[in-house]
């Protein structure tokens, strides 16, 4: 235990990464409220929306107007992701405080999801990160299917490592290590963990974890062992696995919120005001929450 950190900061995904594959169209003052809610419990990054094409996905043809909608705190970092030059020359009006790229562990998940090689994926975010960089605007890389792939399977350290340093050459200041399908288990985490390690220190690597076998708080946990002190997290668990029918996506917020402060972890986050949040968006897209935390609460408050 004393090796837990004292502090951790979470990364809150739900208004992109968690609502970004929902098929009915979320309107954007519902996507604005979550994301003050969202601040207001305490919560300092959150990844607000995404500046891709709406063609390939629509729900965040509203980015700009989202961007506009919220109410900017000092002490919140507003994170946006975007995939190319263009998207980043979109997003640059709208102020974010951070921009986001990614690639994948996996090549045959690179090749087959946008049609290019790891290495070549890295070499189209050089003039944006380079953009970036000169722009004063904080450059957040993550690293997808780094625990396992469906159509590799396994994915060994070794192609976390690879990819961290391809990252680390073209400035990204920060990784994110993901567990996209959510196969991972506790030492396969710390595996991963350790490889991203090898390249970055400590204070620029955080966890994402998917919860489809049941295995993020887990996985989390065996982390937070390193000393690593950032995750990524969705409220509600919104955001479901697009590899995996039917199975749950992104960690919940209040699960993992509730796991650390009974570890005696300080996160600056009120648990109840982070419910209400969750229950607010849950009942807005008309989906069970996914959290069992908020869903016990919830039930205990109703009591």
């Amino acid at each position: 235990m004393s090796q837990l950190p004292e502090k951790v900061r979470i990364v809150e995904v739900g208004p992109r990464d968690g609502l970004q594959n929902e098929k009915t169209f979320v309107p954007t003052a519902v996507k604005v409220a979550l994301i003050d809610q969202l601040q207001a419990t305490g919560i300092r990054h959150i990844e607000t929306t995404s500046f891709v094409s709406p063609k390939w996905v629509p729900q965040m043809a509203d980015n700009a107007a989202v961007m506009a909608g919220i109410t900017r705190r000092k002490d919140v970092i507003y994170s946006v992701l975007v995939p190319n030059t263009k998207g980043y020359e979109a997003a640059i009006p709208t102020t974010p405080t951070e921009i986001e790229v990614f690639g994948s562990a996996s090549e045959a998940f690179s090749q087959k999801n946008i049609n290019c090689s790891i290495a070549e994926s890295i070499e189209r975010f050089i003039p944006v990160v380079q953009a970036a960089r000169e722009a004063g605007i904080y450059v957040r890389g993550a690293i997808s299917c780094s625990l396992g792939c469906p159509y590799e399977g396994d994915i060994a350290p070794e192609k976390v490592a690879y990819v961290s340093r391809l990252m680390k050459h073209i400035g990204v200041q920060h990784v994110g290590i993901a567990d996209t399908i959510g196969v991972g288990t506790p030492r396969k985490a710390q595996a991963a963990l350790e490889a991203a390690l090898s390249v970055y220190d400590i204070a620029d690597v955080s966890g994402h974890f998917h919860d489809t076998y049941g295995q993020a708080l887990a996985n989390i946990y065996a982390v937070l062992q390193l000393g690593v002190s950032q995750f990524d997290a969705s409220v509600a668990g919104l955001g479901g696995c697009p590899y995996a029918k039917g199975a749950t996506g992104n960690v919940a917020t209040e699960d993992v919120v509730y796991m650390l402060h009974g570890l005696g972890i300080e996160t600056g986050i009120d648990l109840d005001a982070l419910i209400d949040a969750g229950a607010f968006i849950s009942q807005h897209i008309g989906r069970p929450n996914g959290s069992r935390v908020a869903n016990a609460i919830l039930a205990k408050r109703a009591g």
